[in-house]
């Protein structure tokens, strides 16, 4: 079922990202209170931005707060940004075969990835407010992501989640050293919520599209331009 026409507000907003995407001006969060009541419509702005931009269906976001949820999706920037407000720490899978909308509301496990590997997201806001606009338009800015940077892709394994060592370092900071701390336990719990989403309008999610899962330890806050490394034990650097 194809998506149903958004209201002229939300397609002023989408409007609006976009130019703001293009063109680097930042966004008065106040001026667009009352765009978007649900997450509904902020899926229809991410839908609305991502076609206004061209960007392939290729790379996605999906989080949740526990291994029930509730989750939470958006496409991915395909280049990363420049100047950021923070990273994530995280761990990308990659879809070994495509998955059609009938296929999606099966039970779905971790045999549909064929890779995984070391991913760091890059976090900015097109809000002059940044993290502090309010949640919903947040949530309709591609839930403040700027892009991924992606690792060497390994064959999946299942590992010690829960009790993996990783090291976040960026220039300037303290290392942030900790064991686990993904909300889910296991990266892949995120796939059946986020291949749902992604074919929720009859699409098919294409063989070697790439889901990332969720931060390691929250945002990681740095400014401007920033450098660094994740290393994430059993799969590199």
């Amino acid at each position: 079922m194809p998506p149903a026409a958004a209201s002229p507000r939300i397609a002023d907003l989408v409007q609006a990202l976009a130019d703001s995407h293009r063109e680097g001006i930042l966004l008065d969060a106040a001026e667009w209170a009352d765009t978007v009541h649900d997450e509904t419509e902020a899926y229809a702005v991410h839908d609305g931005v991502a076609r206004a931009l061209g960007w392939p269906a290729t790379h996605w976001k999906s989080g949740g707060a526990g291994p029930q949820g509730p989750f939470s999706h958006s496409p991915v920037a395909p280049a990363p940004g420049a100047v950021l407000l923070g990273v994530e720490a995280e761990v990308a899978l990659r879809l070994a075969r495509d998955i059609g909308p009938e296929e999606a509301q099966a039970p779905l496990d971790a045999r549909v990835i064929d890779g995984l590997c070391i991913a760091v997201e890059c976090i900015a806001s097109r809000w002059q407010q940044a993290l502090e606009a309010p949640a919903l338009l947040r949530m309709a800015d591609f839930q403040s992501n700027a892009g991924l940077l992606l690792g060497p892709w390994q064959p999946w394994q299942a590992l010690d989640w829960a009790h993996l060592p990783w090291r976040l370092s960026l220039a300037g900071q303290p290392d942030v050293v900790r064991q686990g701390g993904h909300s889910l336990a296991d990266p892949s719990g995120v796939l059946a919520a986020w291949l749902r989403h992604a074919t929720r309008h009859g699409d098919t999610v294409r063989a070697g599209t790439v889901v990332t899962t969720g931060a390691w330890g929250g945002v990681h806050r740095c400014t401007g331009r920033t450098t660094g490394t994740l290393a994430i034990e059993g799969l590199g650097a």
